[in-house]
């Protein structure tokens, strides 16, 4: 069963230590805490990939934050990029409710699976290459897992990280015909997935205008047409 399998992996996930520096930075964030949180155990290990092992749409995020999905143990939950995408994804039918506070709140996501390039909180949310190699096994099991029909990367570098990976594997020959933009799509060779991108919703994003919640959920429709 892929759920079996996907759970496996994700507590290798959580066991990783490959990283020093990011070993390092998360534990201390952890040990440290912002005095908004000092009340809660934060999770302060690799954060696990989340929502629907039959999932047909897998998200790629960048890296957990460092009091978000740091202190809580969710993909995107606990900070102000989470509020965005969940209230986008309730709104476009992908979960059951638009909030996502902490691990043990009910959310439950429909036909979609949230993952990220990194899965340690990095210094300045700036991770290194090789971490980001590091990292690349890890998603490329999951995808092998799910087998989706649609990938969105949120922002260049989960972009850039997917399509470095389909380079390994030998599908396409260098990721220059596939430029970032917010909106683009690409149909990509052979049966792999459709893939879309967009503005990672981080606050610097979404507070400046950049990104708004109407840009985003013309972005899931398209998805949602394509997927139905």
């Amino acid at each position: 069963m892929p759920e079996d399998s996907l759970a496996i992996l994700e507590r290798e996930i959580t066991d990783c230590s490959k990283c020093p520096r990011l070993v390092h930075y998360r534990e201390s964030v952890a040990r440290i805490k912002r005095r908004a949180y000092r009340d809660w155990t934060y999770w302060g290990r690799p954060v696990p990939a989340f929502g629907d092992p039959q999932a047909r749409l897998v998200i790629i995020g960048l890296a957990p934050a460092a009091h978000g999905a740091n202190r809580t143990g969710r993909m995107f939950t606990g900070d102000r990029s989470g509020d965005f995408l969940y209230e986008q994804l309730y709104r476009a039918g992908f979960a059951n409710q638009p909030q996502s506070k902490r691990a043990d709140d009910g959310l439950i996501l429909k036909n979609v699976l949230i993952s990220a390039a990194v899965r340690c909180a990095p210094p300045d949310n700036k991770p290194l290459p090789e971490e980001i190699r590091n990292c690349l096994p890890y998603l490329e099991r999951e995808l092998e897992l799910i087998r989706p029909r649609a990938i969105l990367a949120l922002g260049a570098i989960a972009l850039h990280t997917y399509l470095d990976l389909l380079k390994r594997q030998g599908a396409i020959a260098s990721r220059a015909a596939f430029p970032f933009a917010h909106g683009a799509i690409f149909s990509l060779p052979g049966n792999l997935p459709r893939l879309f991108a967009a503005y990672h919703p981080s606050q610097q994003n979404t507070q400046t205008g950049r990104l708004t919640p109407a840009m985003f959920a013309r972005v899931l429709k398209q998805i949602r047409k394509f997927m139905d």
